[in-house]
């Protein structure tokens, strides 16, 4: 992806201040793992900090963190982020890595962490209680109590109980939201008026604390004005398709104001890295089928775009096959099926080369709401600076497959969540002879394991290997030595040439063979291993 992306910000008149790489899904974690290496190679553009779509005051703990703070990884993890990807691998490796990279540079070139969403979840948004909690704290603790705006006395009388914000039925059923009680109007004045407050009094402020603090304040007081905009959204009475698309609107509009503010923040620094579900971050409308509603709303990169003309770039993600979501090899005629056929190009693939790939492209029909993923469309497409396309499967790794599984007697795993599988292998292929699943014959895979199997660089678009249990004299024939000598020969062979057998960088040790992307060059010699590997493994079944 380096290369691509590097050749992508090049072919730009002018360098976005705001680069946002898309997500289709939530539920594929080879996006984030992609994220967290687009920004090691940004970090050396000159690009400054990063924001994903996760609650932007929460996020200030993780930003804390990777300056060089206090606490543990863990309690970042668990309390600095939202929708729970605080859980996922790839954010720990991000903290973690950001948290090391700016150990190694000057102060200036340290890398910010932001969140950029609100604090909301599908079904669920808090009250704005402890965000003017912490603003009115901030100007009382520097001001005094007498500079408080009148109605602060009030405060927790008119906020009441949590749960009659955050409670699930508050935001499914107008009639029980008090987004528009007498309460609710009379807050959404106090909170105004502490910003303003807050403002008037920033020359003291500042000098009495510091500037981040009054910033803080000032995000703590905007948090609460927006969750109050969006509750007066859920207790409007419109029909459901309408109310559930203002509502969505005014999540992505907050999403935009925080986009803003970071970038009036960042902008002396460096451009920043966005990441977030398309959805978010496309320049066209936003349209969601829900149940039996048709949703629509213009997503925060159509209004960040909007405004900031070519400043804003924007990279859509598409997926091919995937163990996570359960979604199989797309069709060869869909978006993402053209996509995936281009072995050798990609993973990105900017506006100018997509038009002749995807000319005539349908849109795939395999995907049911359960699993999360948006499919690309040609609206998406033509409003898009670049797709870039995870195949976690290729589909000539996937030719390959149905092709062992057409031998006698032979079954297959595949590596994913449900056998507890690590991450990084997920969507691997094992075949074994019979019902024994303990010993394959054969296996195609399209991850590399760093720091035990990387010397193919499987990370390449559209590379994957086939790997042989060729046996001991199958292996001394290919290749003139035993698998007893592999070790004095391992360095001078090249793992990440293409169709070309060599011995297994990791297992060759134990007889087994590979090659990357099998072609012509190899073909009949991998269709006389394969057949030798699978009667070995018949035979080594019918053993007593």
């Amino acid at each position: 992806m380096a290369i691509e992306l590097r050749s992508f910000l090049d072919s730009r008149t002018r360098p976005p201040q705001l680069l946002a790489l898309g997500e289709p899904t939530h539920g594929e974690p080879a996006f984030p793992r992609l994220r967290n290496e687009a920004l090691k190679i940004l970090a050396e553009r000159g690009f400054r900090s990063v924001a994903v779509e996760s609650d932007r005051v929460a996020g200030l703990a993780v930003d804390a963190y990777v300056q060089g703070g206090g606490g543990s990884v863990d309690d970042v993890l668990a309390d600095g982020f939202s929708h729970g990807f605080g859980g996922h691998a790839a954010t720990r490796e991000l903290v973690e890595w950001m948290r090391a990279y700016n150990e190694s540079v000057p102060a200036a070139q340290r890398l910010a962490f932001h969140g950029f969403d609100a604090p909301l979840e599908m079904t669920s948004a808090p009250g704005p209680g402890p965000y003017l909690r912490h603003l009115c704290d901030y100007l009382v603790n520097h001001l005094g109590p007498r500079v408080l705006p009148a109605g602060a006395d009030d405060l927790e009388r008119l906020l009441g109980d949590e749960t009659r914000w955050s409670d699930f039925a508050a935001l499914m059923d107008a009639t029980k939201s008090v987004g528009r009680s007498e309460a609710a109007g009379r807050l959404r004045v106090l909170a105004d008026d502490l910003l303003t407050t807050l403002y008037a009094h920033a020359p003291r402020l500042v000098a009495a604390s510091t500037h981040d603090d009054w910033w803080c304040a000032r995000l703590h007081g905007t948090t609460a004005l927006g969750l109050l905009r969006y509750h007066a959204v859920a207790a409007d009475r419109a029909p459901a398709a309408e109310r559930t698309s203002r509502l969505l609107a005014v999540r992505d509009a907050l999403m935009a104001e925080n986009l803003l503010d970071i970038r009036a923040a960042e902008q002396r620094r460096g451009p920043t890295l966005l990441f977030a579900n398309n959805r978010h971050l496309q320049r066209h409308p936003s349209r969601w089928r829900l149940a039996d509603m048709d949703l629509e709303w213009s997503s925060a990169g159509a209004i960040v775009s909007a405004l900031l003309g070519d400043g804003y770039a924007v990279v859509v993600g598409s997926l091919g096959a995937s163990v996570a979501l359960k979604l199989d090899v797309p069709a060869d005629d869909t978006y993402e099926g053209r996509l995936g056929a281009t072995t050798g190009q990609g993973p990105l693939f900017d506006a100018a080369a997509l038009a002749p790939l995807v000319d005539g492209a349908r849109v795939r029909a395999d995907v049911t709401p359960e699993q999360g993923y948006f499919p690309l469309d040609a609206e998406t497409v033509a409003h898009c600076d670049a797709v870039w396309h995870v195949d976690r499967f290729p589909p000539a790794a996937a030719a390959l497959a149905a092709q062992i599984l057409g031998l006698p007697d032979v079954a297959e795993t595949r590596a994913g969540p449900d056998i507890g599988a690590p991450e990084l292998g997920w969507d691997d292929r094992f075949f074994f002879a019979g019902p024994d699943r303990h010993r394959p014959f054969a296996t195609i895979v399209a991850h590399d394991l760093p720091g035990f199997d990387d010397r193919s660089r499987l990370d390449r678009a559209g590379v994957f290997r086939f790997n042989i249990e060729a046996g001991r004299d199958e292996f001394r024939r290919l290749f003139g030595y035993g698998p007893e000598q592999f070790a004095e020969h391992r360095d001078g062979i090249d793992f990440t040439a293409t169709d070309v057998i060599v011995p297994h960088p990791a297992y060759g040790v134990q007889g087994w063979v590979s090659v990357n992307n099998p072609g012509p060059g190899t073909r009949a010699e991998v269709q006389r291993l394969l057949s030798y590997a699978h009667r070995r493994a018949t035979q080594r079944k019918r053993r007593p």
